[in-house]
């Protein structure tokens, strides 16, 4: 009997005629259109479309998506089109094949683009149909079998990409069969001296421990007996690339090849979840568990509908026994994940593993669409996909799943985009906390907002999350287009005062259309923006918008332009000079920076003081508030409780520390180096007086550039 004929026979367990039929005819289809094409081992081609559609078989997928296995590679490797799949098969089956598709009409510049461009193209092919990304796991998956016959570079490039890529996917759809077995396979693809090594080492260990296995798995099963429960135990290997993974580790993470084969794993397999809870009791009362290894995955499943209960046990000589506790239907999906949703043959689209999934490729979907590019969008999308998840809640009880070392921003952002844009405070578990403050499992969160708040710059060094990451890029973007617009019309309107004249109520509407067309820009925003960016003089667009009145207009402009905050991203306070309210403050243009402040004296503006161009008259606000930095120079004597002293009085006087800096002058003699925020040169005049007026202070000002 011929392969196909035996497939086709195989897949009435589960599919009527008429979807066989389907499956059949795209088979004959495909195998017409690849032709003599051959894959490198020398095969026929129409062997890899086949044996795609039975790992989905083995899954119990329906026959949509059996019939895009079969043609999955028809589009990119034939003359075949989207439009022809459409008549033939109809509108479900040539998308899915269509989104599994590569796209092979454009140039890139390098492999790495091309990558990204495709992850891209199916993304967005995901969150239409679910399906496309299981079809394509299941194609990479047998292309991972068959490496063999490929050049070592071609083996090593797959199997890289598997391991950054698609074995996460499957993780995060709870597909832990697949999962592993891409993880071990890329493993001895990509390191196969490492992988042989590691595979002898690991035999030899569990061939030495077989009787102790035995003994603790005998004193389980006794154990449930004794308390009445029917259930499964079963033995549980860790694979190979997570015993790898664990050895790679830096830090206090990192283990010893020992260590990690002296664990014991048993899966326990219940009836029932109220089972599983009595095996928990059971087996806690025949060894005793370790303080806080006790996860509850049943009442708070992960992301990817993955449920059950983890413990780990102190066993003979003090052995840590790892177990996992679940049904049988957990244990199907923790295998199956998204899957299932097929294997059950559910119908129901709410289902826990289906709706997560869905979920996370929402996401994915909202990430592509916030990333500046496919590159920037995978590289996200790789970062995602590394870390290890906790769980918080809101103030609500809703579950926020974050990767571990979130931070409040990242669960902001996680709640809605415009929480994250408008958060300025938060609250940990009832407590104030800082909004950078890392976040750990099962705390309540609440985020505080306002309405004149924005994301700040500094958020981007601490989040954790690519959502969080590219949408306060994408606001600070946003923001800096407006703060530039706004400078810009500052500015301009403070050129025109000299004549009595303003941009928006002066000057007639074609007018301005004809002079932002002649300097090339398309909008009266896009002129301002400019200006305030530093690309074009506000001189010149006056004389261009009065020019009946241009010899009025003067390019130095006495009127000093006002600063009453730096919140925003086109006035900055410049770090060689640190002024602060009160200083003489001079403003010097910058292309695509904005006006940056400095102390008029600083040295770095000393060559372009007098350039009327680049440099404006600026004057602080009455009403400027805000913390600002400065820095301080103090010579003092040798005492090491100096130090704190000082630190007390700044304290005291309503000041805080950002940077200390400590030098030895001689054995009698130190100098320190501070960086504190202060109000104004006022309230910096009284921090210096109640320093200088300590005994053991010499000497004490401020370190001006």
């Amino acid at each position: 009997m011929s392969a196909i004929n035996h497939f086709l026979i195989s897949l009435t367990s589960y599919l009527d005629s008429q979807q066989i039929e389907l499956v059949k005819r795209a088979y004959y289809y495909a195998e017409t259109a690849h032709g003599e094409q051959r894959r490198t081992s020398g095969e026929p081609y129409i062997t890899h479309p086949l044996a795609v559609a039975k790992i989905l078989a083995s899954m119990h997928m329906d026959h949509h998506s059996l019939a895009a296995a079969m043609l999955h590679d028809v589009i990119e490797d034939t003359g075949v089109g989207k439009a022809e799949l459409e008549e033939q098969f109809g509108v479900t089956v040539a998308q899915l094949v269509d989104g599994v598709s590569k796209l092979t009409n454009i140039e890139f510049s390098s492999r790495e683009e091309k990558q990204a461009h495709n992850f891209e193209k199916m993304a967005i092919a995901m969150s239409k149909d679910i399906r496309v990304i299981i079809v394509k796991l299941a194609d990479r998956l047998h292309n991972m079998r068959t490496l063999g016959p490929l050049k070592s570079e071609k083996r090593r490039r797959i199997a890289k990409e598997t391991l950054e890529i698609y074995a996460r996917i499957a993780a995060r759809l709870g597909m832990q069969r697949l999962h592993i077995e891409f993880e071990d396979r890329g493993f001895e693809a990509l390191y196969p001296l490492r992988a042989r090594r590691l595979k002898a080492a690991v035999s030899s260990v569990r061939s030495k421990q077989k009787e102790l296995v035995e003994h603790i798995k005998e004193s389980l099963d006794n154990q449930v007996q004794r308390w009445n429960i029917n259930a499964l135990i079963i033995g549980r290997e860790k694979h190979l690339f997570s015993i790898y993974r664990k050895m790679e580790l830096t830090g206090e993470k990192k283990k010893r090849f020992r260590d990690i084969t002296d664990v014991f794993a048993f899966r326990v397999i219940a009836e029932s979840i109220d089972d599983c809870y009595r095996v928990l009791g059971a087996v806690h009362s025949l060894y005793s568990p370790m303080p806080g290894r006790i996860k509850d995955y049943i009442a708070i499943p992960k992301i990817n509908g993955y449920q059950s209960i983890h413990t780990v046990l102190n066993g003979p000589q003090n052995i840590p026994i790892e177990v996992q506790i679940r049904t049988k239907e957990m244990d199907e999906i923790a295998n199956a994940g998204i899957a299932a949703h097929w294997l059950y043959k559910s119908d129901d689209d709410g289902s826990v593993s289906h709706s997560r999934a869905r979920r996370w490729v929402k996401n994915l979907l909202e990430l592509q669409q916030s990333a500046g590019d496919p590159l920037e969008f995978i590289e996200q999308v790789k970062n995602d996909f590394f870390s290890d998840e906790i769980y918080v809640f809101t103030p609500k009880g809703k579950i926020i799943e974050l990767p571990r070392d979130a931070t409040a921003v990242d669960f902001a952002y996680a709640v809605h985009t415009e929480i994250g844009n408008t958060c300025f405070a938060c609250r940990i578990n009832n407590r104030s906390a800082s909004l950078n403050q890392t976040l750990e499992n099962g705390q309540k969160v609440q985020i505080i907002t306002a309405e004149d708040r924005r994301p700040q710059a500094l958020w981007l060094s601490s989040v954790k999350t690519s959502k969080a990451r590219i949408a306060i890029r994408h606001a600070l973007k946003n923001y800096q287009q407006q703060d530039a617009i706004d400078l810009g019309r500052r500015m301009l309107n403070r050129t025109l005062a000299q004549i009595g004249v303003c941009v928006d109520e002066n000057v007639a509407p074609d007018h301005l259309r004809s002079v932002f067309e002649e300097l090339s820009y398309k909008n009266i925003d896009e002129l301002l923006s400019a200006i305030g960016l530093g690309k074009q003089m506000s001189t010149t667009v006056a004389k261009l918008l009065v020019p009946e009145r241009a010899d009025e207009i003067s390019t130095h402009v006495e009127s000093p332009l006002t600063i009453d905050s730096t919140d925003g991203t086109m006035i900055t306070l410049s770090r060689c000079c640190h002024p602060i309210p009160g200083d003489p403050i001079l403003g010097v243009m910058s292309s695509d920076k904005g006006l940056a402040i400095h102390v008029d004296t600083c040295k770095n503006i000393a060559d372009i003081r007098d350039n009327i161009e680049k440099v404006n008259h600026v004057n602080w606000s009455p009403n400027v508030q805000g913390e600002f930095p400065v820095d301080l120079i103090i010579n003092v004597e040798s005492d090491r409780s100096l130090f704190a002293k000082i630190a007390s009085r700044i304290t005291e006087m309503g000041a805080n520390i950002e940077k200390i800096q400590y030098k030895e002058q001689d054995p009698n003699r130190n100098i320190l180096r501070l960086t504190i925020a202060v109000r104004n040169r006022v309230h910096l005049a009284d921090i210096l007086r109640r320093i200088r007026g300590m005994r053991q202070v010499e000497k004490i000002g401020r370190d001006k550039n």
